[in-house]
């Protein structure tokens, strides 16, 4: 309720508008039962034409007025959920980018497809309780108050006979917030299960899995459907009910009226106008009851979206913080500055200490080490790890992403020409580009292609081949030119001349500037400044390629890559380097 709220409080004069043309279209709709009731007792039954005429004439100019005001209504109410729509994007948008990779650890991406689709839809959809809710209201008071001037016994009826109404729903509706609770949790799982599949699907093929797979989000789909019947059930009685219970209310008051005008306790005309007040009055107690069911969808949605937004990164608040009703600045109040220039970063779980300026590399054991030190050098976990004297973690984010890159070996490619792909800034030449393609050994990938630079790429650059792909996010990474970039198993998909070829020019265009490679390649090892072993969580040795190939046993197995022989795998490096 609190992020329906805040939805509401960023367009206070909109809402203001809609409101006010909301009341006016409500309560315009009962005036016209009472021009209709003076045509008839002051023109017809009276005989005088002239009355009758004028009281046409202000039937038509009502009509005109209700026609200009729904118009102004809905227009009005499709801006305020349209801007409703367009700010709940921005704002997950911003917050989505902000967390950055704490985002896949937390939560799945079917989940998040599914809130910044429907759930968008269903929080603005509450927003028409603003215009229409608030004239419902006020209308549902004005007719009451009308009707009292003819009898109580009938404004009586009114008064109490619409919060039964409300009584008779309230319970649906409950149960409606409970089930479609049920029904939207599932379908975010539902989704999420078969993004995996598609991700895997040639794995899933290849393993002989894909059967298995597609009969358990068979029976996964088959849930959610039964679940789906609950909630299209309890939808089902909740809309015969806003039909049904407002006509029968309807019925019994005109039939009351009826006998009234029987007895000569009512005029003819205002037993026109009682059914007139009370046929309009069902359009107020219609949105009234919609807009209560908007409210339940929108509660619902607007949950999931507060839930998502209470995933933070270290840097907004840290696991726990509740959304507070505004989207927080990624740079605290206190937080420490970050080195003013160059300064090495040291990881004390490791005891990793990265020289500014070097070239240095990480030979981990385990892949997951490799991959865990590279997340607390670049600030996407909590750690202790700090930068020049400063703890990273303290570091404004926005700093810290401006001025340190990790670079994974499946980072993911977008959708557009090669060209768009590369850069990073708008204004980057293809000299610039060139350049970033040659320290990547990916000319070729560029001749390759029908319309180089602006040839077209779909999504993940599933066109190009592997070796092709980890080659474009290199060039990318080194065309971004951050002060320190952290590479991940740069070359593992690319052949050992290519290998070779990038090594030595990776250290050319990164010389003077801080870069960490983690790999095992004997190739891009031997052409840093400083290697590190990392083995079991620990590094257990440092020094120059060579000198760790002499006194480090175990490197030595892990970078000859399976060989009998280190050694003769050492003097193979040498001879690719010649």
């Amino acid at each position: 309720m609190r992020y329906l709220w805040w939805l509401t409080r960023r367009q206070p004069w909109r809402v203001l508008r809609g409101s006010l043309f909301g009341t006016a279209w409500m309560m315009g709709l009962s005036a016209r039962p009472y021009l209709i009731a003076r045509a008839v007792d002051d023109g017809l039954r009276a005989r005088d034409m002239r009355a009758l005429a004028l009281w046409v004439v202000a039937i038509v100019v009502a009509g005109l007025g209700l026609s200009y005001l729904g118009i102004m209504r809905h227009r009005t109410m499709t801006f305020i959920r349209e801007d409703a729509k367009a700010r709940s994007a921005e704002v997950l948008l911003r917050h989505l980018s902000r967390i950055g990779a704490v985002l896949p650890r937390r939560v799945a991406a079917g989940e998040v497809s599914t809130i910044g689709g429907s759930d968008i839809d269903w929080t603005a959809q509450v927003l028409t309780l603003t215009g229409p809710g608030v004239g419902a209201v006020v209308a549902y008071g004005v007719i009451a108050v009308v009707l009292w001037s003819i009898s109580p016994m009938l404004a009586l009826c009114v008064l109490v006979g619409v919060p039964v109404v409300g009584l008779v729903v309230g319970p649906l509706l409950r149960r409606l917030e409970r089930a479609e609770s049920v029904y939207r949790k599932q379908q975010g799982a539902l989704t999420a299960r078969s993004g995996d599949i598609v991700a895997g699907l040639r794995v899933l093929a290849g393993v002989g899995g894909r059967d298995l797979f597609a009969r358990r989000y068979a029976a996964r789909s088959q849930e959610l459907r039964a679940e789906g019947y609950r909630v299209g059930a309890v939808y089902s009685w909740i809309d015969a009910a806003t039909v049904a219970i407002p006509g029968l209310f309807l019925a019994a008051v005109v039939w009351l009226t009826a006998r009234m005008a029987v007895t000569g306790d009512v005029t003819i005309g205002e037993l026109v106008a009682v059914y007139g007040y009370v046929a309009t009055l069902i359009v107020p107690v219609w949105f009234l009851l919609e807009g209560s069911h908007q409210l339940i969808r929108g509660r619902v949605a607007a949950r999931r979206i507060a839930d998502l937004l209470n995933v933070t990164s270290d840097d907004v608040g840290g696991p726990g913080r509740r959304w507070s009703g505004s989207v927080p600045d990624p740079r605290r109040p206190g937080a420490p500055a970050a080195p003013a220039g160059p300064a090495d970063l040291h990881d004390p779980l490791t005891g990793l200490t990265v020289r500014a300026g070097w070239l240095t590399g990480v030979a981990a054991d385990d892949p997951a080490e490799g991959l865990a030190l590279a997340d607390r050098l670049g600030r996407y976990v909590v750690s202790d790890t700090t930068w020049g004297d400063v703890p990273l973690t303290g570091v404004a984010l926005d700093e810290v992403r401006s001025r340190i890159m990790v670079a994974d070996h499946d980072s993911y490619l977008f959708a557009g020409t090669l060209r768009d792909i590369l850069r990073p800034l708008a204004d980057d030449d293809d000299h610039r580009i060139g350049a970033a393609l040659r320290a990547a050994s990916a000319e070729d990938v560029v001749d390759a292609l029908p319309a180089g630079l602006d040839t077209p790429i779909d999504a993940r650059a599933r066109t190009l081949s592997g070796g092709q792909r980890q080659r474009v996010r290199l060039a990318r990474a080194l065309l971004a030119e951050p002060e320190v970039l952290i590479l991940v198993d740069p070359t593992s998909a690319v052949d050992a001349h290519t290998e070779a070829r990038i090594a030595e020019r990776l250290r050319a265009a990164r010389a003077g500037r801080t870069t960490v490679v983690i790999a095992t390649s004997p190739l891009l090892l031997g052409r840093t400044d400083l290697v590190a072993h990392l083995s079991g969580g620990r590094i257990t040795a440092t020094g120059s390629h060579t000198d760790l190939l002499d006194s480090d046993a175990d490197y030595r197995h892990l970078v000859a890559r399976g060989s009998d022989d280190p050694d003769i795998e050492a003097a193979d490096t040498e001879e690719a380097y010649r």
